[in-house]
């Protein structure tokens, strides 16, 4: 026998036992998450949350906060009355450089982290979440999954470009341990949670 029979020989013998995959069912868990649990978690991670009845109540909340001599994009044509200027008509993301707010429509929220999904169909342009000084988004109340296994689980079999899962405003604690909100990218981020019609 060679030597190279013998190593293989030998690591053939020395095979441990197969051990069963863990069990995951444990996941699978309740269809919707709870809406209370989203808020709670999207508050502590500095978010703001709005549950409206309407478009109408979203864009008097909208025009309270930021008033309406800032730039505000949306492709929402629910709150075109917002906007000056049409998002799909954009072609250089240069001239995103000085939008304040942006409304997108997400298509679901994880209560466990507060998170929303969204996809470069609602977003239009890459960039627009992460560009705007404040951020809005827009979910239905019964579009929230429990925990992030449901989320993936959701979008596992969907065909996207572009998605992201975004939790509150853009923050960082690396810069000498204090916390910076805003650092990245939007410096606020407001939830409206509209109610099923």
């Amino acid at each position: 026998m060679t030597s190279r029979e013998k190593i293989l020989a030998a690591v053939q013998a020395n095979q441990p036992d197969l051990t069963a995959l863990p069990d995951l069912s444990g996941f699978d868990g309740q269809a919707f998450g709870s809406l209370a649990q989203f808020a709670e978690v999207l508050t502590a991670v500095g978010g703001k949350i709005f549950h409206v009845a309407n478009y109408a109540a979203i864009i008097k909340i909208i025009l309270a906060q930021y008033g309406s001599g800032v730039r505000i994009v949306t492709q929402l044509e629910e709150l075109k009355k917002l906007t000056r200027d049409n998002l799909e008509s954009l072609s250089q993301i240069h001239d995103l450089h000085d939008v304040e707010v942006a409304i997108i429509a997400a298509r679901f929220g994880v209560a466990e982290n507060g998170a929303v999904w969204i996809t470069e169909e609602e977003m239009q342009h890459r960039v627009v979440p992460f560009i705007a000084q404040h951020l809005a988004v827009i979910i239905h109340e019964d579009a929230i999954v429990p925990t992030m296994h449901q989320a993936y689980d959701r979008i596992a079999n969907t065909t996207y470009n572009f998605g992201t899962f975004i939790a509150g405003p853009s923050k960082t604690a690396d810069i000498e341990q204090s916390l910076v909100i805003g650092a990245h990218g939007p410096r606020s981020m407001t939830v409206f949670v509209l109610k099923n019609s």
